[in-house]
């Protein structure tokens, strides 16, 4: 017999990914011959993947390989030189980070970028803002409408907690949490946005064993209970490995082998890249964070 509670919550859960699509698509999302560069340092070059409904992509490379440059390109941050990256059949480049979550897109990152003296109730609760439809003011006077999408929304986000075990925490200020449990809270608030493809930014980075196989398992239940698709950006390959349905490799900024995990492993340019010397182009970060800085003068 199947658990009343998990079946509530996949239809709560779930209700974005009963929205109508604009039309047919090939692919979720395509990301077709990219190329950035900043000042003439080459951070991605003609890169190209495309990840389907449900998927779990991973991609994996050395510091500066461009694994976060792709991300930043993928949620309008940074825009690339040439090259287009399609959302369900339609170009999305040029469009503001914004405007790319209310499509569905949704990230976590390396560093937690949480509301320390917030609950974890409410940092998730803000996940909801890309959801909200209804003003500020009617929101204050907690009247009409917005009473129930307020209601609405906090169910929402009650069931996530649930789904990602925190609710011993549920009232605590996160600052006061293990690292572990915030990883948890980010990804919860990623969550709360309604997504229909996660980009998940190393999110098992700085934990120990038993943290690492907790967040693994939520990934997991994610993608069965919920179906979201997502792209995995870690440096933990028995992780990657483990999970993963795809894999690209970058190695500075260019794709060198894409492919199930064992046609991954074989493939003897990831061999080169991950056995021989160490690949660090310092250069390259160093761009990367200039570039992020003008972008958003707050982020660093």
């Amino acid at each position: 017999m199947s658990d009343p509670t998990v079946a509530s919550r996949r239809r709560t859960l779930a209700t974005w990914s009963q929205r109508e699509d604009s039309g047919d698509y090939e692919h979720l999302l395509e990301f077709k011959g990219v190329n950035l560069a900043f000042k003439g340092v080459k951070a991605l070059t003609e890169v190209t993947f495309h990840v389907d409904d449900g998927e779990l992509f991973a991609i994996i490379g050395p510091n500066g390989a461009g694994k976060t440059s792709t991300f930043n390109c993928l949620n309008g941050v940074y825009q690339p030189q040439s090259g287009d990256i399609i959302w369900k059949g339609e170009s999305i480049l040029g469009r503001r980070p914004d405007k790319i979550a209310e499509l569905g897109v949704a990230r976590t990152f390396q560093n937690i970028e949480l509301f320390a003296h917030m609950t974890v109730l409410e940092n998730i609760l803000t996940g909801r803002h890309v959801r909200t439809s209804t003003g500020w003011l009617a929101g204050s006077l907690w009247i009409g409408k917005a009473k129930k999408e307020e209601l609405a929304n906090r169910a929402l986000v009650e069931d996530i907690i649930e789904l990602l075990e925190v609710e011993a925490w549920r009232n605590y200020p996160v600052a006061l949490l293990p690292y572990g449990i915030q990883k948890r809270v980010e990804l919860g608030r990623a969550l709360a946005m309604e997504p229909q493809l996660l980009l998940l930014d190393e999110p098992v980075a700085g934990m120990n064993l038993e943290e690492t196989e907790d967040m693994a398992r939520f990934i997991l239940d994610i993608r069965q209970e919920l179906g979201i698709a997502m792209i995995l950006v870690e440096h933990d390959m028995g992780l990657v490995m483990d999970i993963a349905d795809r894999v690209m490799v970058l190695d500075f900024g260019r794709p060198i082998s894409t492919g199930t995990p064992a046609q991954v492993q074989r493939d003897p340019e990831v061999i080169r890249a991950y056995l021989g010397e160490e690949f660090e182009s310092e250069e390259l970060l160093a761009a990367e964070d200039e570039a992020m800085a003008e972008a958003d003068p707050d982020a660093v």
